[in-house]
């Protein structure tokens, strides 16, 4: 079992090239982490040259992101707050587009000035502090007026779930049923059938899988024993007591 559980590690965790990017971009939107923290961990868990090339790769990818979600120009802009049900004749119609059309392309000017993005700034100010309590998603709430695009990407980021489960693993119920008995057990009795689960699939002689039956009968007479004689104790304590 630790081997499978190694293997699977080392298929999603053991290279950072192999692993998605949108694990590394979640860590982006965590606001207690963003690029600093992630370049620090990355140059952790590998050479500096493979960091390197890592953050260089996710940078693009995340800009790459960003720019699928971030709107139009002109629909940065703030808009015009002339009522839309008031009727207007065709004269005052022409006026009206006519200074939209003009209204638009000032402000197109004004807000082509500012070249940084709701992501550079997000990325330029100071990370959270690291608590404990610390809740992303109010953080995000919170924070939704000041990066409304990047509020889109981490709804949805952040929404993805870490692991996945086959259909098969998910719907069946097969070797995962306990009764009222077996849900009792103590984890060390637990072990011991994971463990004797194991040796009797790995077991080819049926002499082999007979004798570690009966070690497991056993194990359940010696279980059943300590739980009487715990009961037995404490209602003499309970006895003792009394007087």
């Amino acid at each position: 079992m630790a081997i499978k559980m190694k293997e699977k590690y080392d298929k999603y965790w053991g290279d950072i090239d192999k692993m998605n990017l949108l694990m590394f971009v979640a860590c982006v939107l965590d606001p207690r982490q963003k690029l600093k923290y992630l370049e620090f961990a990355l140059s952790e868990m590998s050479s500096s040259e493979k960091a390197s090339e890592m953050m260089q790769k996710l940078k693009e990818s995340l800009y790459e992101l960003f720019d699928e979600y971030k709107p139009p120009l002109h629909s940065t802009c703030s808009q015009s707050s002339v009522p839309t049900h008031v009727s207007l004749s065709e004269p005052q119609q022409k006026i009206k587009r006519r200074m939209q059309a003009l209204y638009k392309k000032r402000e197109l000017e004004i807000c082509g000035e500012d070249k940084t993005s709701e992501l550079d700034k997000y990325l330029v100010e100071a990370n959270e502090e690291f608590v404990e309590d610390f809740d992303i998603l109010l953080w995000w709430k919170v924070n939704s007026p000041r990066f409304p695009t990047l509020l889109k990407m981490a709804r949805d980021v952040l929404a993805i779930p870490i692991s996945t489960v086959a259909s098969e693993s998910a719907f069946s119920t097969g070797g995962r049923v306990l009764d009222q008995y077996r849900s009792s057990l103590t984890p060390k009795i637990v072990q011991v059938l994971v463990c004797t689960q194991d040796w009797i699939r790995k077991s080819s002689s049926q002499e082999d899988i007979k004798k570690i039956e009966e070690q497991s009968q056993e194990l359940d007479k010696i279980e059943n024993g300590l739980m009487q004689m715990e009961i037995f104790w404490k209602e003499e304590m309970d006895i003792n007591g009394d007087y």
